[in-house]
């Protein structure tokens, strides 16, 4: 967020914690980008703090984070002193999660590959209305094909990326016999090693599709762990993640840290992605 921005998504966030009676003597941002993670101190909350044009989205996380919570899923909880729903203040949607201290290791493959396959089977244990991952290929794709979105976008690139998202959303939605609910982005920034044991967060992205849609965000490692997993549809769906990543930092008004680097770097990964493809 713009820093004014950001200065006013802190307040909102501490005000709503503290009319719920939480205490809060001190904000420390854990994550700003178009939305913010912030933890207060010393009640032990998390407050999601996004623009009021992402109050569904908000919304969404929280009636699937109730979901998957009912039937024992591995993910971060709602905080259990406040009421489970969005609030608003001053323009933003809030939530307020329950804080986790990282122990600090990193997950090894197996570990990463069984609460992963955990999570998928909560996931098909609930029953909710999602978006298929092609819906989200779409929006990343008018990103790219309309240049008042995404200005700076060189005409080759632009190509590139346009082709692979139109090409490999229709060639792995095919067949939608093993679609199922997926976390949607369960990359390492979304897996917390906490005391718990393993977490997911960011549930805002459920959608349906494919398992390797999933293992497409997760390290290679993993990938190989997973039992049944089809090489061939992960590699397609590795090399749509990384166009879909590359749309939004080229869109205008993205604010990424280091978004210039990420600019270049995912086009990279596009490429060298869609090399194994053609390996493979």
């Amino acid at each position: 967020m713009e820093p004014s921005e950001l200065r006013r998504a802190v307040e909102a966030g501490r005000a709503t914690a503290s009319a719920m009676g939480l205490q809060v003597d001190d904000v420390v941002v854990v994550h700003d980008s178009d939305r913010v993670a912030l933890r207060l101190i010393p009640c032990g909350v998390l407050a999601r703090v996004a623009p009021l044009g992402h109050v569904t989205d908000s919304e969404f996380e929280v009636e699937v984070a109730q979901r998957l919570v009912d039937v024992g899923a591995p993910v971060a909880e709602l905080d259990p002193r406040v009421e489970s729903r969005v609030q608003v203040r001053d323009a933003f949607a809030i939530s307020l999660w329950t804080y986790y201290e990282s122990v600090g290791s990193e997950i090894a493959p197996a570990d990463y590959e069984d609460v992963l396959r955990r999570h998928h089977g909560a996931l098909r244990r609930i029953d909710l209305r999602a978006p298929h991952f092609t819906d989200r290929a779409a929006v990343a794709w008018r990103a790219v094909d309309d240049r008042e979105q995404s200005p700076e976008l060189p005409g080759p690139d632009r190509a590139l990326l346009s082709d692979t998202l139109r090409g490999l959303s229709a060639a792995i939605s095919t067949d939608r016999a093993n679609d199922q609910l997926l976390h949607g982005e369960p990359h390492p920034g979304n897996l917390l090693n906490t005391r718990r044991g393993p977490l997911f967060v960011d549930l805002a992205t459920c959608c349906r599709g494919p398992v390797e849609f999933d293992l497409a965000h997760a390290p290679e490692e993993v990938g190989e762990h997973y039992a049944g997993a089809d090489p061939g549809l992960l590699h397609r769906c590795r090399a749509l993640n990384w166009a879909m990543f590359s749309a939004w930092r080229w869109r205008r008004g993205d604010q990424m840290p280091d978004r210039d680097h990420w600019r270049v770097e995912g086009l990279n990964q596009v490429r060298a992605a869609l090399e194994r493809c053609r390996l493979g």
